[in-house]
């Protein structure tokens, strides 16, 4: 009975720990410049990052056209789209490594952005984590980019 008490104790200990651990920041994690998720190490969940430019659209990449930039894996259409990665990849790499950008605004923190929920501003592309957070936003995007870009030297350093 003791024996079996003892394995309960170590196991909540456990259960414990490791609540926690999903619980806390993410900040305490997040190493990568740029989001990939969990299991994988695409960039952009796969889609291509220089479609959004060109075809004003999501459009899921190819592992045929694919290159590496700090870290990930990133997937092209198109050899062009790949090409013109490689070329200027500054120019089409979503704005804070593709993670939320009001999240890096707002909460000075790291959340995932969704290939789905983004927007060109001046050029640059911004992911959002879901499309409320997308339309939080949307509603001063001037602030938060301005917020944003002073939040994420610090973030990744």
């Amino acid at each position: 009975m003791k024996q079996t008490l003892n394995s309960i104790k170590v196991l909540l200990v456990f259960i414990a720990l490791f609540t926690s651990a999903l619980f806390t920041s993410s900040v305490s994690y997040a190493e990568d410049e740029i989001y990939t998720g969990i299991f994988s190490n695409k960039a952009l969940a796969g889609y291509d990052t220089v479609a959004y430019f060109t075809e004003n659209k999501p459009v899921k990449g190819s592992s045929k056209f694919q290159t590496e930039y700090k870290g990930a894996d990133w997937y092209f259409s198109s050899q062009q789209n790949l090409d013109a990665f490689v070329a200027e990849p500054e120019k089409y790499a979503p704005q804070y490594g593709g993670y939320c950008a009001w999240a890096v605004s707002a909460k000075n923190d790291f959340a995932p952005g969704d290939p789905h929920e983004w927007s060109l501003v001046d050029g640059k592309l911004y992911l959002n984590y879901d499309d409320d957070i997308k339309q939080r936003w949307e509603q001063d995007r001037t602030y938060h980019i301005t917020q944003a870009d002073k939040n994420w030297p610090n973030l990744i350093n």
